[in-house]
């Protein structure tokens, strides 16, 4: 072989190497890419989880005030109730002790309404 054509099969050596080397690193880089968008995807959805995980934990803040308010509401109505119905005791033994002395004093008790 005289040096034209051993230049020439190197070259064509040399040519295939370079075409093998470049769809081997684009292969490569696809995977890197691929890799990348996954990294990126995952991350994405981490922090739409930490967002989620945000607005539930204000909602839950905002139900635990709520769960609060009408804790204290149904106290304060037990408390008016108790002193409703103590209040209610009250004015029926003063009936009572008003009717048991009209009737220590002589007077008729039947035209009062009785409780």
């Amino acid at each position: 072989m005289d040096a034209v054509t051993l230049g020439a099969l190197g070259t064509i050596v040399v040519g295939l190497a370079a075409a093998a080397a470049a769809v081997y690193g684009h292969r490569g880089q696809q995977r890197v890419n691929h890799q990348g968008a996954v990294m990126t995807g995952y991350g994405g959805l981490v922090d739409q989880l930490q967002e989620e995980r945000a607005e539930l934990r204000a909602r839950i803040a905002e139900k635990d005030r709520d769960l609060a308010a009408a804790y204290a509401e149904l106290a304060s109505e037990r408390a008016d109730k108790t002193a409703l119905q103590g209040r209610i005791n009250d004015l029926t033994a003063e009936n009572r002790s008003l009717r048991a002395r009209l009737t220590a004093l002589g007077g008729d008790t039947s035209d009062a309404p009785s409780t």
